[in-house]
């Protein structure tokens, strides 16, 4: 198991290499319509051992390998491999555990939430059938991370501002589903688009990193020149990444708009200085 930050899963160490032994099994290749082997279940925060375990099951019928846990409150190995049975061990062995959200999702260069809740700060923009034919044309040279909240509130507006796009499962009454049960659909709706022709495929789009990078810079110069409001700038800058993150922003494209923003800071910054010379000549 490789973890990024200290984690201590040795009660239950003895327990993984046992049943290792007993389900490995050879992995199949990716698919040609959509890259299986690009895309990650984040889980945020997650709560019980038991849906991880379940999770990860999921992932495994439908053949995702990439499972990564943000700040999990309890991953106790015993309750989780109840759930993950199988070859599924796999997945557990291989999953990757961070602190921070953004440091996870920093190297993908698409990012997917998915919540129960809508609303004017966090619309429904996609369904997982339609995601998941998008996610054919981008998965090809792109490393998606598709995010699953914990169980008691779903992902905050916080985790969302960093997807480029928001998927919701629809439902008859009850929106609220359980977290593996989420992780099923999603994965059997890649799965099955999958298994379609292939379309063509969208190059190499600009990672969270240089994207984040780019939103930083932007919030600083529009405050500068008084466009978005200095008291809760992250507010304003939402229809900013919302609108950007409608198109498939390229890394050089990300370096025009930062380029942009560069000129912005120096323009203000010689209205500055022309400002104290005239105040001193008074």
């Amino acid at each position: 198991m490789r973890i990024t930050q200290p984690f201590d899963f040795a009660q239950g160490r003895e327990l993984v290499e046992r049943q290792m032994c007993v389900f490995r099994q050879t992995r199949k290749p990716a698919m040609d319509a959509l890259r299986l082997d690009n895309i990650a279940i984040v889980l945020v925060e997650p709560q019980i051992p038991e849906n991880i375990g379940a999770a990860a099951r999921a992932m495994n019928n439908m053949g995702l390998e990439q499972l990564m846990l943000v700040k999990p409150r309890n991953c106790d190995l015993s309750r989780l491999l109840k759930m993950a049975t199988g070859s599924s061990i796999d997945i557990i062995e291989e999953m990757e555990v961070y602190d921070n959200l953004q440091e996870s999702i920093g190297p993908f260069e698409y990012v997917v939430g998915t919540t129960a809740r809508t609303g004017a700060l966090r619309p429904a923009l996609t369904g997982p059938r339609r995601l998941a034919e998008d996610l054919s044309a981008i998965s090809r040279n792109n490393r998606i991370a598709i995010l699953f909240g914990p169980e008691d509130r779903g992902l905050s507006n916080e985790h969302l501002r960093y997807c480029h796009t928001i998927a919701t499962i629809p439902t008859a009454r009850f929106s609220s589903l359980n977290l593996a049960h989420s992780v099923m659909i999603i994965c059997y709706e890649i799965f099955m688009a999958g298994k379609a022709p292939p379309k063509e495929s969208l190059p190499r789009l600009a990672n969270k990193f240089e994207l984040e990078g780019m939103y930083d810079h932007l919030k600083d110069v529009l405050q500068k020149i008084g466009f978005i409001n200095p008291q809760n700038p992250e507010h304003w800058l939402l229809n900013i990444r919302r609108f950007l993150s409608r198109l498939p922003l390229r890394a050089r494209e990300v370096r025009v708009v930062r380029g942009v923003c560069r000129q912005i800071d120096w323009y203000t910054e010689q209205l500055e200085k022309m400002k104290k010379e005239k105040q001193l000549e008074e």
